[in-house]
């Protein structure tokens, strides 16, 4: 397997970069961990003219950790946020829900900005995004934009991000109170997941006062699951759990491919509430 032919620049700078994919349109691909574009090229399923090698480019590759958020550059690779200590205590669950992502090795290369580029619906950090409300952060020529992570994912594959934009960080926010963990079902360690919950509550005198909720694996793009968030508000999560699984089910459309139907999916995503409601009860306790 060997790719198409292309052109190789590696620039230092986000103004070159910028000023080459405005050039190029929809004619580049950006390459950062190349997890995902080496192998497209290998298949050729990608045939892009002009191959952005973007590791050399200065201020890409910051972690800000402030008291409303973490800010990370798009460079950054899973491997550094799954062990900064600074984001696992800021946000946990963004450091454990990395440590799903594929193998060691593969997340040694990965970035940030390449998982969510990428766009896959079953991956882990898509997924988190959604859950935790984060803010996509887009640079070109003619300015910068941000867009929340529930925006940005269009369908499989495919995103809001135009072709003469680059990705330059991610800003996860800390909302005081909101306790997440991140579960999925999979065939074995390291594979996609069939599906995957990042689930987050606040609690206040024993009852849910603020729910945040996405899911993996189940549609075309990580989903919002506002009817499960809107079944845990004003209750206990003990009494709310069944309700809140059921909910969830009802409001997504899994596909039914080689890997299992979608009545097979929903069920696992009720496995998955269940599973992660009774961590965060535990964790109020």
């Amino acid at each position: 397997m060997k790719p198409p032919p292309f052109d190789y620049v590696a620039p230092t700078s986000v103004e070159e970069v910028l000023d080459l994919l405005s050039d190029a349109q929809d004619g580049a691909s950006v390459l950062a961990g190349g997890q995902s574009l080496m192998p497209l090229l290998n298949m050729r399923f990608a045939r892009p003219e002009l191959i952005i090698d973007i590791n050399r480019v200065d201020g890409l590759d910051g972690i800000v950790v402030s008291d409303d958020a973490v800010s990370v550059g798009a460079t950054v690779r899973l491997a550094t946020i799954e062990s900064h200590p600074e984001i696992a205590s800021a946000l946990p669950v963004l450091a454990s829900a990395t440590t799903f992502v594929a193998h060691p090795q593969i997340r040694a290369r990965t970035t940030i900005g390449g998982t969510l580029s990428h766009a896959d619906p079953s991956a882990e950090l898509p997924t988190v995004a959604v859950a935790l409300n984060a803010t996509i952060n887009l640079r070109s020529k003619t300015g910068s934009r941000s867009l929340s992570a529930e925006e940005f994912f269009e369908s499989t594959f495919t995103t809001l991000k135009e072709p003469d934009e680059l990705l330059v960080s991610v800003d996860f926010p800390r909302e005081p109170g909101m306790s997440f963990v991140y579960d999925e079902i999979s065939r074995r360690q390291g594979d996609f997941p069939f599906a995957g919950l990042c689930l987050g509550v606040s609690v206040r005198d024993g009852v849910v006062a603020n729910a945040r909720a996405a899911a993996a694996g189940v549609s075309e793009i990580p989903q919002r699951l506002p009817a499960l968030e809107a079944a845990l508000v004003g209750r206990t999560i003990a009494e709310a759990t069944e309700d809140a699984a059921n909910a969830a089910a009802d409001e997504v459309n899994p596909p039914t491919d080689i890997h299992g139907t979608a009545a097979y999916r929903r069920g696992l995503l009720r496995s998955l509430v269940r599973r992660n409601l009774s961590a965060l009860d535990q964790e109020q306790k």
